[in-house]
């Protein structure tokens, strides 16, 4: 199939076809006669598998290197689920900095209700944070 048949089978641009076969995501297309891109059933399940692991969090590094593992003969199974893990940590961490960034959000907005503009100094930005921390 040609670029622009894979791009609509796979849901990707051809533009990010061919940015994913720079990154060394997606083989290289085989080229007919004409000069033109053409690609086979494995490019299109190659696709599937990157979107799958995008959606999942993975960045295009880590896509990568478990495709290094399948292309050097072995199941990367383990290698996914350390991956996965390390990704949930992440997200544990990244809800607890939310949640500590909603509860000082929360505060600030609490200390601007008494706060009145025209005690603003000129000297200063914003009263709001340097009064929402006394």
């Amino acid at each position: 199939m040609q670029i622009r048949d894979l791009a609509i089978a796979s849901g990707a641009t051809a533009q990010t076809i061919r940015f994913y076969e720079r990154r060394g995501l997606l083989d290289p297309a085989e080229r007919a006669g004409n000069g033109y891109r053409r690609y086979n059933e494995a490019a299109l399940s190659r696709l599937q598998f990157i979107r799958s692991a995008k959606t999942a969090g993975l960045t295009l590094s880590e896509i990568g290197s478990i495709i290094t593992v399948r292309e050097a003969g072995e199941v990367p199974c383990g290698h996914v689920l350390d991956l996965l893990s390390a990704k949930l940590t992440d997200v544990h961490r990244r809800q607890q900095e939310l949640a500590l960034l909603e509860s000082e959000l929360h505060h600030l907005i609490e200390a601007s209700q008494p706060l009145d503009p025209g005690d603003c100094e000129a000297g200063s930005v914003c009263h709001l944070f340097t009064q929402a921390h006394h």
